[in-house]
């Protein structure tokens, strides 16, 4: 298994609370199935959408800092350009890793991430990487 797979398979088993950031409203959007996906099979999956109240059953939130529960995982939908910002405010939150999704790639946001410690994912798919790991949280 190469690092990245190892490193996938960890956060999948070891963390249950994912926020996700730009989480959609519209169900034909990656943005949305991932994380719709990624409840069914278990995770706790924390909307953080400026535009909206509910998400997959939960309550939206504006942005990372307003979530009143502990996050283990920051997982991001949003534009390359804005990653750094994402991951500054992950760490600030106490946040164990941070994962981009596939197309989003930032190399200050791995730097950050890597100095502050936090396990760090880009350019993968959360739904595409739980399903090649097989793994699902007990319900």
């Amino acid at each position: 298994m190469d690092e990245t797979s190892a490193l996938t398979l960890r956060i999948l088993e070891e963390f249950e609370t994912f926020a996700v950031v730009g989480l959609s409203a519209d169900p034909t959007k990656a943005a949305h199935s991932v994380p719709a996906a990624m409840r069914a099979y278990g995770w706790r999956m924390i909307p953080v959408n400026p535009h909206a109240d509910r998400l997959l059953g939960e309550k939206v939130y504006r942005r990372l800092a307003d979530i009143p529960d502990p996050v283990e995982v920051v997982n991001v939908f949003r534009p390359s350009a804005e990653a750094a910002d994402v991951v500054r405010q992950a760490i600030e939150i106490g946040a164990k890793a941070v994962w981009l999704q596939l197309g989003i790639v930032s190399a200050e946001a791995r730097q950050l991430a890597e100095s502050a410690g936090l396990l760090y994912v880009e350019d993968r798919c959360l739904a595409v990487e739980r399903a090649r790991h097989a793994v699902r949280r007990a319900a």
